[in-house]
């Protein structure tokens, strides 16, 4: 058993270790000697819990997909409302991509996937996904319009959000995400309104994304209760 632990210990430091090179070079310029040093292990113990680099960096994918979508389905479990859950989901998120190593290096080596042998498609039905179910849950709260294509709009706000944490990075390091993640919201939240909300609640939900973003900035779980729904 304590041999068994051991394995384990060694096959998620590895992971966290091939993680920050990943991050930093890509799938295409990380070698396997370099994954050896970020890892801090021998050659023979790399290859004795991944077959191949491709089998390590869809370790890192899995790794990070499992770290990323546990926020999305903590809060599809919770009472968040929906409309506050899915705009506070793109900021946990956009916290894990700029802090942790495995989540950033599990989403740029996704964004890389075409360098693999096998599709890496799994993370992107199941974030449409959660976003479709927290939409519907908003509709349902009629805090979002009742006519939404939820698909259509589920397919968008993922890869927006996508997009949006690729060009912080590229031009900041993500040292703006925040700020462009507020702003995506502030273009896409008035589509998803209902025309007839009363005045003060449309008020209320156009303020969310900066008050997620002020309370996610205080720091993990500030952000549980911003929504006044009386």
């Amino acid at each position: 058993m304590a041999q068994q632990q051991r394995a384990i210990g060694t096959r998620a430091a590895i992971i966290r270790g091939a993680a920050v090179a990943f991050r930093e070079h890509g799938y295409g310029s990380t070698t396997l000697a370099g994954l050896e040093v970020a890892a801090g292990v021998s050659k023979g113990a790399l290859y004795f819990h991944f077959a191949s680099k491709e089998a390590l960096a869809l370790a890192v994918i899995e790794a990070q997909h499992e770290a990323s979508i546990g926020l999305g389905q903590r809060l599809l479990d919770g009472t968040t409302p929906g409309l506050q859950a899915l705009i506070l989901m793109t900021f946990e998120l956009a916290a894990q991509v700029r802090d942790e190593p495995v989540v950033s290096a599990g989403i740029r080596l996704t964004m890389e996937a075409s360098n693999f042998s096998v599709p890496v498609v799994g993370p992107f039905h199941d974030w449409i996904d959660v976003c479709g179910k927290v939409l519907r849950r908003a509709i349902d709260e009629g805090d979002v319009s009742a006519d939404l294509n939820v698909e259509a709009a589920a397919h968008f706000i993922s890869p927006a959000f996508t997009g949006v944490q690729t060009v912080s990075q590229v031009l900041t390091g993500r040292a703006d995400l925040f700020q462009r993640v507020e702003e995506m919201w502030a273009l896409v939240l008035p589509g998803l309104l209902p025309a007839g909300l009363p005045d003060e609640r449309r008020a209320n939900l156009t303020a969310l994304p900066a008050q997620v973003r002020a309370s996610c900035a205080a720091g993990p779980g500030a952000a549980g209760g911003v929504v006044d729904r009386a």
